[in-house]
């Protein structure tokens, strides 16, 4: 009774994680696209990098791994008797396609509409027309979806890389979103040419300055704990070499054969 209890809680958790994210991701779209926020993104750049920094980091990572995939009914329920669905053909295509290739083709998918909706015309065009604001965040929610897919996991689909591959592409993104920052924070002329500061309390340096920073910390808070959590992760399994050797012997013995002689230096024998 009490190892069926220890079983079922872990599971209970992550479910009730799980949930937290999606209330999460509402919140956050609502953030995103009403007042204040929203009156806030058209007249300052500081603002916008805020409602940006939401829509192309936070709520792509919340809905990843809030994993609503059962919940809207596009993957099954683990039952052998169902039929697979779109979710699951799709996790059962990641796990037999693990190469490289595939997992750099969606991040630099999502990293190129990134910098296409971080660009001087796409903000001004959102700050004009105030329906590109959900086209934007419907856009930058799929292709970051394809991004942290890679990254994290969201049952039934599982990264298609290994944890230090995943830490690796991690800092990638991050520093993707950072040279972003640092080329908006460093110019030397007025970056977004659609916000004017007359008049205003904040000038136009400042309130640059302020979105370079507003971008670079949202960065940081979503993609620092999947680096060192999957390099932890890795450290602890890959990188274990007392635990390699013990699975070793532990096959050799379940095989017949005796270890290979010569302690670590040795050499085992060949089949």
């Amino acid at each position: 009774m009490n190892g069926g209890a220890a079983t079922v809680r872990p599971r209970e958790h992550a479910a009730r994680w799980r949930l937290l994210c999606l209330i999460g991701a509402v919140v956050v779209v609502l953030m995103a696209l009403v007042p204040p926020l929203s009156r806030l993104a058209r007249d300052s750049e500081y603002g916008a990098a805020i409602q940006f920094s939401l829509l192309a980091i936070v709520l792509p990572a919340l809905v990843t791994v809030g994993a609503p995939w059962r919940l809207l009914g596009l993957a099954g329920n683990s039952s052998p008797d169902m039929s697979p669905r779109i979710v699951d053909r799709v996790a059962d295509h990641r796990r037999r396609h693990r190469e490289l290739p595939w997992s750099l083709a969606f991040i630099a998918a999502d990293l190129c509409v990134v910098v296409a909706w971080h660009a001087p015309g796409a903000v001004a065009a959102v700050a004009q027309h105030g329906w590109l604001l959900p086209v934007e965040g419907a856009t930058l929610l799929i292709f970051g979806l394809g991004l942290w897919l890679e990254l994290v996991t969201s049952p039934p689909l599982i990264p298609r890389s290994g944890y230090l591959r995943r830490a690796v592409l991690a800092a990638f993104a991050m520093w993707a979103f950072w040279i972003l920052a640092y080329v908006v924070g460093l110019s030397n002329h007025d970056f977004y040419r659609s916000f004017h500061h007359v008049g205003g309390s904040l000038s136009a340096a400042a309130d640059q300055q302020i979105a370079s920073a507003v971008l670079w910390f949202f960065a940081a808070l979503a993609f620092v704990p999947v680096i060192f959590w999957n390099a932890l992760l890795w450290l602890k399994t890959d990188e274990d070499p007392d635990a390699e050797l013990l699975a070793l012997a532990r096959a050799e013995r379940r095989r017949g054969m005796p270890p290979a002689s010569g302690g670590v230096g040795g050499t085992a024998p060949t089949s």
